[in-house]
């Protein structure tokens, strides 16, 4: 029998659908509860990354080991009492590798800041990379459509895990995401948004604190409890992951599940308005 000849497009088209949907094992030893999950604070992420990076050959990013990186980085965030403020904080923070790696500019952030969500993605791509705002290509138009279509047009703040294109436009590392951490935190801080709507793996893995992978978590509202600096917020913000609009374009079959994410969005937020002291 002839086998069959390898059609490579559709191959690359599967092992694609299958990494962004966040696939990275095919079993577990034990069976997992997935039903009862809540994220700790962020700080133990960025502690653990923060390591990361000290460990790697004493690297070093604008002149700053990965703890001082970090270090400066909370300090600037946390001296920045507008959004203006911290978009310019992030402009002079020099300790994430990124910088480095080809990016024209820092891209921070667009939308709505007394909207009612934070909408958070993994980093900007070559079109927010020359524009200086997130989502502008077309993931971010498909994005603006699927928002618009459920009421959420003026509702949302969106940025990303980290503020510099990564080269290739690949998935930001931990380590990038750590250093970019605490302007994130004070981010959510200054918006106090009902909820937050994570986009993709990367976004939803760092925030989350988790290993799972997306399709394992998407469309569940778990919980983004960060630390400031060692100072807790003063309540967990309502988190929810979905699918990458950059995805959606690639496996439009998709965005049924992507859709019923944002209309669960939608209903919280709806809820939220009617709570009392909302």
């Amino acid at each position: 029998m002839t086998p069959q000849p390898l059609d490579t497009a559709a191959t690359e088209a599967l092992l694609a659908f299958w990494r962004d949907a966040g696939v990275d094992a095919c079993y577990l030893d034990a069976p997992v509860d997935r039903t009862v999950f809540v994220a700790p604070p962020v700080a133990q992420t960025v502690q653990r990354a923060t390591a990361s990076i000290t460990a790697i050959h004493g690297s070093r990013h604008g002149g700053l080991s990965g703890a001082d990186a970090v270090g400066e980085a909370r300090r600037l965030a946390a001296a920045a009492t507008t959004l203006d403020e911290l978009a310019q904080a992030i402009v002079a923070f020099e300790g994430c590798p990124l910088r480095a790696m080809g990016a024209k500019q820092a891209v921070f952030a667009r939308g709505n800041p007394q909207g009612s969500f934070l909408l958070i993605g993994e980093a900007p791509g070559e079109v927010e990379d020359a524009r200086g705002e997130p989502f502008v290509g077309q993931a971010g138009q498909l994005l603006d459509r699927m928002l618009a279509a459920a009421g959420l047009a003026d509702q949302a703040f969106i940025t990303n895990t980290v503020f510099w294109k990564t080269p290739g436009g690949r998935p930001p590392t931990p380590q990038e995401q750590a250093a970019c951490a605490p302007f994130l935190e004070r981010a959510l801080a200054l918006i106090q948004p009902k909820a937050v709507l994570l986009v993709g793996a990367a976004a939803a893995k760092s925030v989350l604190n988790t290993e799972e992978g997306l399709m394992k978590i998407r469309g569940q509202w778990r919980e983004w409890r960060p630390a400031e600096g060692g100072i807790s917020a003063p309540a967990p913000t309502p988190a929810l992951a979905t699918l990458h609009p950059a995805f959606l374009l690639r496996q439009p079959q998709a965005k049924r599940v992507a859709w019923a994410d944002i209309l669960s969005l939608a209903a919280r937020l709806d809820t939220a308005k009617v709570e009392p002291n909302a």
